[in-house]
This record gives structure tokens, sequence and C-alpha cells, in this order.
């Protein structure tokens, strides 16, 4: 009997799912949205986007990406919870929103355990140390020369309060013993034209929105906060390597559902996730983005999200961090 290619055989598979499971639950019976909490070219958007043509494939629907930014990401998350459970809504969340909201609000509208039903994991984006090129340094010894020299006086980014970039900034402070001015934006793609403009110092943040100003000369890149370098900028050392040792700081990507969804759906969904990793140019697209893609079940993906919502609402409230 002949094999099939690996690819073939996920295509293969999912579509003898897709069919009898359309056949006894009528869906899918129209195109599935993804919600995105973020406006096009962060981090957010491209974990959706990376995605977006193997599960129209695998579930045979198409798949529309619905960017709605705004509110911290509560403007997507709550049309994500207020939508029909029937697997033609999903939210792409954010760890920092996901965990970070419930911790800074008094009632965000929604409750991360009680309204959303965990699918999938996309992507884990380690993050790097970027900063405006107007700067006089050129290496991350430099910036923290240059920051203590200046207590006080420089500014980082972040795509929201309570994000990971400003959980991020928050912990890089205290780990070089300077202060720092915190100046949110409304997504990653913003707050990096900032730092490209030299209006704003550092952003900590996914490399997947930054490379392209970094290989066009626009952003320094000093560092990654990771345990190894990430291959899409394999000449930037760990935070690491370059003398901050422990500074170590990922998020995460995931595809949630409107709780209530119809688990033989929800697994579809996991199912389609999985075997969209497993494809060689779905890897390639996310190595080249320094992303990386670690495909749960869902009873993985939803211990992820409850132990972030323990460990980032922590240093949350600790640090006193609100949306005000």
């Amino acid at each position: 009997m002949a094999q099939l290619s690996r690819r073939a055989f996920v295509t293969a598979a999912a579509s003898t799912v897709a069919g009898p499971l359309r056949a006894q639950t009528g869906w899918p019976s129209r195109p599935i949205t993804v919600l995105v909490p973020n406006p096009p070219g962060g981090g957010t958007d491209f974990a959706a986007r990376l995605f977006q043509d193997a599960l129209s494939r695998a579930l045979g629907t198409g798949v529309v990406i619905d960017n709605r930014p705004g509110a911290n990401g509560n403007i997507a998350i709550l049309a994500a919870v207020r939508a029909a459970p029937d697997g033609h809504t999903l939210l792409m969340q954010y760890s920092g929103y996901h965990a970070g909201n419930p911790a800074m609000m008094r009632d965000p509208g929604w409750d991360p355990l009680r309204d959303l039903q965990p699918v999938g994991m996309a992507t884990v984006a380690p993050h790097g140390i970027f900063v405006s090129p107007e700067l006089p340094v050129s290496d991350l010894a430099g910036f923290i020369a240059y920051a203590k020299a200046r207590p006080g006086r420089l500014n980082y980014a972040s795509s929201g309060n309570g994000s990971v970039q400003h959980i991020a900034g928050v912990l890089f402070g205290r780990a070089i013993g300077v202060e720092m001015a915190h100046v949110p934006y409304r997504g990653a793609a913003p707050a990096l034209q900032d730092v490209a403009g030299g209006r704003v110092e550092m952003f900590i943040t996914t490399p997947s929105s930054a490379i392209g100003l970094v290989r066009g000369g626009k952003l320094k890149a000093l560092a990654v906060a990771s345990e190894a370098r990430v291959p899409a900028l394999p000449e930037v050392p760990t935070a690491a390597e370059a003398g901050l040792a422990g500074f170590v700081v990922d998020a995460w990507f995931a595809f949630f559902a409107p709780a209530g969804t119809p688990p033989e759906i929800v697994q579809r969904i996991n199912a389609a996730l999985r075997g969209a990793a497993a494809q060689p140019n779905l890897r390639r697209r996310a190595e080249e983005a320094g992303v990386l893609l670690r495909p749960l079940t869902v009873a993985e993906m939803d211990e992820v999200a409850r132990r972030e919502i323990e460990t980032l609402g922590r240093i949350i409230r600790e640090n006193g961090i609100t949306l005000e």
C-alpha cells in the first residue's frame, strides 16, 4: 500500500472527519469568524492569520479574521463571550488580556473560567528587548548603563496596561534598578512605530511584530528574553548572554470559544489546529517570525490558561497595576 506524505495524511484525515461531523451536527454551516482584540500587524493578529488558511482547509469553510481593538482587548473579548456558542465564532486570545484584565478590573464583563472555552494553542512568543535606533547604544549593557544615568527619564511602551509587555517593563526596571515610565498603546503596531520614531525608548515585545523594522534598520534588537536564541534573529543574544541572567518573558496566543460550545466541535477545531501545526510551511512561517508552535490538547490548553491566570494575576496585584 502506498504511503501518504505527512501533509497529505493530515489533509486526508481532516477531510474524513469534517464530512461526518457536518452531516451529524450541521457544523460548519457558514464561515468561522476569528475575533482579534488587536489591530493588524501585532503578534495576536499574526497568530490568527498564521492558522487561517490551514483551518479553512481542514474545516471545509471560510475563516474570517475580524480585528476589533480597544478597551485593552475587551471589545473583542466581550463580542466573543456574547456570541452564539455554535462553533462559528472564535477568539484569538492574548495571555496578557486573559489573565491580566480580570486582575486589573473590578468587573471586566467576562470571566476567563466561566465565559470562555479553551480550544487550542496557536503560538508561544518569546519577547525581545527593542529600543529606538536614535539611542547611542549598541547592546543591552550599553542601554542599561544609559538608563541608569537617566533614572525616571526613559519610557517603555506596551500594548496596554497589564499586558505582558507592561509586566516585562516593570520586571526589567526592577532587574536593573531603574524606574522607567510606562506608555500604553492600543496594540503592538502603534507602539513599535513610536519606538522606531524615537518618541519612546524601549519596547519589550514579540519578535513577530518587530522583525521587519529590525531588518530595515528602524529598530535595534538588544536581546531576547528567552532561554535560547530565536531562529529569526540568530545574531541577537539572549538576555542572559547579554548580562541580564534570569530575565525570561514569553506570551501565548490561543484560540478560545464562547462557553457552551459543543465539546465535539471544540475537539474538531483542536484537531485541526494540531494538524496545522505539523505542516512544514506553517512551521517555517512561525520560525521566520520568531514564534514557537506548541500544539496542545484541549485539556492541556485549559491547564496553561489556568496557570497564567494565577501567576500573571499575582504579579499584577503585587505591583498594584491597574487600567487607570
